[in-house]
């Protein structure tokens, strides 16, 4: 079995740093201690100080396979993913042909084997009328059930009340929602467009997908899973006033958790005279308030995961007029260093960002030996640099659209090194051409 040393690094595990060395036997952590003789014929990587984090594992992407290909694919973005010291994602279901049947989830697994360079795992994706796939559904099958309770492609927008109460009631998993009102959208949409005709600046994008929009639908799916006593994880929050619907309580102890993405996190409504449509996203990046008001709701528990929504679109796309320009940004490269920068400012801590992108992921989808740096568990690892500055720029990008909201802007660390399942992905500024990525296994159940 063959044996890697990581040695001489700063472990940030499970509330903690302290100085250690790993171990590695094959895919898995064999050993952590103080100190650890090298095996004979082991390789050995001297991390010299550098923080040795589990893996980020990204419960939200969009890598448009099947069909929307000419934007990213599987292959594509994790490596990215892995370029970034994400080991592990979990892709949308609003693909061509939508993830909506089992037998379309199965096909989607069988497209993944062999091409990712990062673990990976599969939404079903809800429908007004697909309840019996739903009921159907056995747990490990997917990572859970996505509904759109808020603008989506195709026939994936849930907005039938019937089939709302009847998704909440008997998903048997986990469901995952993403929550904008569609009418309230649509009234804001034709105030900007009665103020400014066509040509709609950008700048009201917060305003069109408002917080109100976002509070209405939380407010709904947060009191259909109470009734229904549904497992509920409601993503890419943006808003102060929506905190109030979640508890600080700890992941274990409640049955509804919440997510931010790193880019609320990081933008807030003033970057869209800069950056137009390349910070498009819905839910939209709204005030700096909000972005205070998440970034508290982070520390204090409210919020559990910390996740991207990586979302490519070509650049051309995104070079349209408002109403044409799609929404999403490339993110999965750049989360982690996006989360290190915000800790460099005092803003989040290395524990809380392993803590909520890394631990609380795999608790609350029930992802077996991943998420922590444990001896027996998966070695899924990332040595992160918080002393080398990283220059984002059109020479380093990964994703297949090739552009980032972030061109220019130097990071305060760099990704040294990312290990999947005990192979070397990503390593002093290049991939290494490991196709390591697995089918992730889930375990919870309603």
């Amino acid at each position: 079995m063959k044996k890697r040393l990581i040695c001489n690094a700063r472990l940030v595990n499970e509330g903690e740093i302290r100085e250690v060395d790993v171990l590695l036997a094959g895919d898995r952590i064999e050993k952590i201690s103080a100190r650890i003789s090298a095996p004979e014929n082991a390789s050995v990587i001297d991390a010299a100080g550098k923080y040795l984090l589990p893996g980020m594992i990204d419960d939200q992407v969009h890598f448009r396979e099947p069909g929307l290909t000419n934007k990213g694919d599987m292959a594509t973005e994790s490596a990215a993913a892995a370029a970034g010291g994400v080991t592990s994602f979990m892709d949308m279901p609003n693909v061509n042909p939508q993830t909506t049947t089992r037998a379309a989830l199965a096909d989607k697994y069988r497209i993944a084997e062999g091409r990712c360079s990062s673990n990976y795992g599969f939404y079903l994706g809800a429908t007004n009328r697909n309840i019996e796939e739903i009921r159907a559904l056995q747990v490990g099958e997917a990572a859970g059930i996505k509904v759109f309770m808020g603008a989506s492609t195709g026939d994936m927008l849930v907005d039938s009340p019937e089939a709302l109460e009847l998704i909440f009631a008997d998903a048997p998993v986990i469901l995952l929602t993403h929550c904008e009102h569609t009418p309230t959208i649509r009234d804001n949409e034709a105030r900007a467009k009665a103020e400014f005709g066509e040509n709609v600046p950008i700048t009201e994008h917060p305003r069109i997908r408002s917080a109100q929009a976002c509070l209405a639908s939380s407010s709904l799916a947060t009191d259909l899973a109470r009734r229904h006593g549904s497992l509920l994880h409601v993503l890419h929050l943006t808003t102060a006033i929506e905190m109030a619907l979640f508890s600080r309580a700890h992941r274990n102890d409640k049955r509804i958790t919440a997510e931010v993405c790193v880019h609320h996190l990081w933008f807030d409504e003033s970057r869209y005279t800069d950056l137009g449509a390349r910070i498009k996203c819905n839910p939209a990046i709204k005030t700096a308030q909000d972005r205070q008001a998440l970034i508290k709701a982070v520390i204090d528990g409210r919020i559990d995961i910390i996740a991207t929504d990586h979302a490519p679109h070509t650049s051309a796309e995104k070079k349209k007029s408002y109403f044409k320009a799609p929404a999403g940004l490339p993110l999965v490269q750049h989360a982690l260093q996006v989360l290190f920068d915000l800790a460099a400012k005092g803003e989040l801590t290395p524990e809380l960002i392993v803590e909520k992108t890394s631990h609380a992921v795999a608790d609350i989808f029930g992802i077996a030996d991943r998420g922590y740096v444990r001896e027996g568990y998966f070695a899924d690892l990332v040595l992160l640099d918080p002393q080398a500055p990283y220059n984002v720029n059109s020479t380093n990008l990964l994703a297949k659209c090739h552009w980032s909201p972030f061109e220019g802007h130097t990071f305060s660390s760099s990704i040294d090194t990312t290990i999947v399942n005990g192979e070397v992905a990503y390593s002093a500024g290049a991939l290494t051409g490991k196709f390591a990525g697995r089918r992730l296994e889930f375990a919870r159940a309603r």
